[in-house]
């Protein structure tokens, strides 16, 4: 059993204290959670309150490469952009991570060496989690051995809809054993869940069996974070919390592509979590788009002109 399971009794003993658990969570009134959604995306921040926000969206940014086609060349630089995101301003925060498969992370490591930035490897035969669990272990030990930092892993979404949720309980607990030191993240790929009560249940089956963060999506789905989803688990979190003392992360991933887009995720993280999760130690965006449009609002607001895509580095 988790260390975090001992703190809610003994839900995590059996497949059906498990079940009990997880059926047993208030339902999701969808209305009232699409509608708090999208009321805190129609807050305005202006001025010094934006730029501030800008800086702490920047510095949450996960860099993601995660093609068939990546190389060490594409990799390195995606490291020397996640630690001089802007090479014409050196006060540009650094992101927060970069984030390979991993047979790339020990070019990663070397490409942010002395900087602060973390390095984050999929594990677990992302994006699809289709292999033995002997497999994905050997793929976290991998990722581990070469120096990753933060472990972001799948779940499987065939057995938790199948109803087997001790199977997926157990996998995570292995998965974060092959960590070791490593923070584990673990993706849910809330658009195949089908369900709020379904992301809901995930949420805290995840934080159960000891996960450091819970993260929307692979970002290889047409359904990916939402507001409303991302509503959802932090409020997961918040309440995990309280019941546990236990803090756990939370990472949108996938969709996000624009300022306003984070600033809104920032103001739900504000108003539903609350302060404490305002820091990319508990709240990420796995983008790879993303990060080129803070760095031209952020100029903006420092020159008074919208500097274009021609005057940031191309992922």
């Amino acid at each position: 059993m988790s260390t975090t399971a001992h703190a809610l009794g003994d839900v995590t003993a059996s497949d059906s204290t498990l079940r009990r658990f997880l059926h047993g969570l208030p339902g999701v009134d969808t209305v009232g959670l699409e509608a708090r959604a999208a009321s805190l995306g129609t807050r305005s921040i202006k001025t010094t309150a934006k730029a501030y926000a800008i800086d702490l969206a920047i510095s949450m940014v996960d860099l993601t490469t995660l093609e068939g086609a990546d190389t060490p060349g594409k990799v390195r630089a995606l490291g020397a952009k996640a630690v001089h995101p802007d090479p014409t301003d050196r006060t540009t925060p650094t992101t927060a991570a970069v984030c390979v498969y991993p047979d790339m992370v020990a070019t990663a490591k070397e490409a942010v060496a002395g900087s602060g930035v973390k390095v984050a490897s999929v594990a677990t035969a992302f994006p699809a989690g289709r292999a033995a669990l002997g497999v994905k272990l050997a793929d976290v030990r991998d990722a581990v051995a070469a120096g990753a930092d933060e472990i972001d892993m799948v779940i499987d979404r065939g057995a938790f809809l199948a109803g087997h949720y001790m199977k997926v309980y157990d996998e995570i607990v292995a998965v974060k054993e092959a960590s070791g030191a490593a923070r584990l993240k673990v993706i849910f790929e809330t658009g195949e869940l089908s369900t709020y009560d379904n992301i809901r249940r995930a949420s805290w089956l995840g934080m159960l069996a000891g996960a450091d963060f819970i993260k929307t999506s692979t970002g290889k789905v047409a359904v990916n974070a939402t507001p409303a989803n991302t509503l959802l688990m932090l409020e997961a979190v918040r309440d995990f919390r309280a019941q546990t003392g236990i803090q756990v992360g939370v990472k949108p991933a996938g969709g996000i592509r624009t300022t306003k887009d984070a600033i809104k995720f920032l103001v739900l993280v504000n108003e539903t979590a609350g302060e404490d999760w305002l820091d990319n130690h508990w709240f990420r965006f796995g983008a790879s788009s993303l990060l080129n449009d803070l760095l031209m609002q952020r100029q903006k607001l420092a020159t008074g002109r919208y500097s274009g895509p021609d005057y940031v580095t191309v992922d």
